[in-house]
């Protein structure tokens, strides 16, 4: 019987362990990490990368040996003609062929190296291109982390401001049962605590809305069954807008991808021209033949030089193709900076509005606050009116979603910058 006790604790203990691990809150690091595992779009872009390195073999075969082998059994019949006549008697035979050959380059300028090399600056580029489709699921990542957030702070309001409105309510219903207030006291609180309940609701339709957005961010396809930590205390970060410029032109991927791109482009050119160039084979081939078995042997060795002499322009013309590619590609990449550019010193000039959004938010807050309690007092001492009370609750309520939202802003700015710079950007 102990036993059976003893095992039954063990297992409830197990089980709550589990349970406390599933349900624990998650920070925005664990959170990045089960969207690099379980994101589609990081799928399929390292699935495109595996498919570039299989081009890399693919081109470096050319220079490894090629063997075949064949069998050939054939049945025969050829009537001879005939003298003055239509033909002789039909003569039926078997013949039968089978061998193996092998060819290997043996010299051709470089041209097959060129194209193993364009492979891989392509399987490069693509290595960039998930580098980026990763900056970007990440950047989505934290804006749905912070915005539920967001929206679990302005829920909270929003259930403090029924509570405050709640209060009030009682207080100019007592006031009205003794005299001291006229009806039109009860009917405006009893407006404003309507109000208030209906952003409560919406409060919490944002809270289900944004927990959907994080988990369509994390790539998750079962319910978001955890919670996440709030991480909205900011700390300023002061960021140089020169020192973001280098940072984003010596680290962004979509750069790496282009530059990458053009030394492949660059190595399709050298390969082309190459082509105009002789090559050289090495053949042997061993084979059995005739028309039955035993079947004589027959091998030969040689080389081969091929020289493409003529073929209508198209080398030229293929040769022009690339070079008009590699044009386009370094004008793509001077519209990639400036973009890039843009997009840092926008990051920057708004993370700079963002912390002084806090700061003017906080000093805006913490005076709603106090005129808040001084409408309390003028009210419940008969100096102030109902209007003066709800007016100051709904500029508490205004202040807070305020200050809340610069919170928002600032984090979700800071990422913005952080992608922009592709490092990680941190105030925790």
């Amino acid at each position: 019987m102990r036993l059976v006790i003893g095992i039954f604790l063990i297992f409830s203990w197990l089980s709550t362990a589990v349970l406390a691990q599933e349900i624990s809150p998650k920070t925005l690091a664990e959170c990045i990490a089960i969207a690099e595992q379980q994101h589609p779009s990081l799928k399929a872009a390292t699935a495109a990368v595996q498919a570039g390195h299989a081009r890399v073999w693919q081109a470096a075969s050319n220079y490894l040996p090629q063997v075949n082998a064949s069998y050939l059994a054939q049945r025969r019949q050829t009537r001879p003609a005939a003298f003055g006549g239509t033909g002789g008697q039909a003569i039926r035979s078997n013949f039968f062929n089978a061998g193996a050959g092998l060819t290997q380059v043996l010299f051709d300028f470089g041209q097959n190296l060129n194209a193993i090399r364009a492979a891989q600056e392509s399987e490069q580029s693509l290595q960039a291109d998930r580098m980026t489709q990763r900056d970007i699921v990440v950047l989505n990542l934290k804006q749905a982390y912070f915005n539920v957030l967001a929206t679990v702070r302005l829920l909270r309001v929003a259930d403090e401001t029924v509570r405050q409105n709640h209060k009030h309510l009682e207080q100019a219903q007592g006031r009205f049962d003794v005299g001291l207030a006229a009806k039109f006291d009860v009917t405006r609180a009893q407006v404003q605590m309507a109000n208030a309940e209906l952003n409560q609701v919406t409060a919490r339709n944002n809270v289900a809305v944004a927990r959907e957005t994080l988990r369509n961010a994390l790539g998750w396809t079962r319910p978001l069954d955890f919670d996440i930590v709030d991480n909205f205390d900011v700390h300023q970060l002061t960021v140089a807008e020169a020192d973001a410029l280098k940072a984003a032109y010596d680290r962004r991927p979509e750069i790496q991808s282009i530059l990458a791109q053009q030394r492949a482009t660059t190595q399709q050119i050298s390969a082309l021209r190459k082509s105009y160039l002789p090559s050289v084979q090495a053949q042997a081939d061993y084979s059995y033949l005739g028309t039955d078995y035993p079947l004589s042997n027959v091998w030969d060795v040689g080389a081969t030089v091929n020289l493409n002499i003529l073929n209508g322009g198209l080398t030229t013309a293929q040769i022009s193709e690339q070079k008009a590619n590699l044009s386009t590609l370094k004008f793509n990449e001077e519209v990639l900076r400036q973009n890039i550019a843009l997009e840092v010193r926008q990051a920057v000039l708004n993370l700079q509005q963002a912390a002084e959004s806090i700061r003017v938010s906080e000093k805006a807050l913490q005076q709603a606050k106090e005129n808040l309690e001084l409408a309390e007092g003028r009210y419940n001492t008969g100096v102030g009116n109902i209007i003066e009370l709800t007016d100051a609750q709904t500029s508490l309520t205004s202040a807070e979603a305020s200050h809340v939202q610069a919170l928002y802003t600032y984090k979700t700015t800071l990422a913005a910058l952080g992608k922009a710079t592709a490092q990680e950007l941190s105030t925790d």
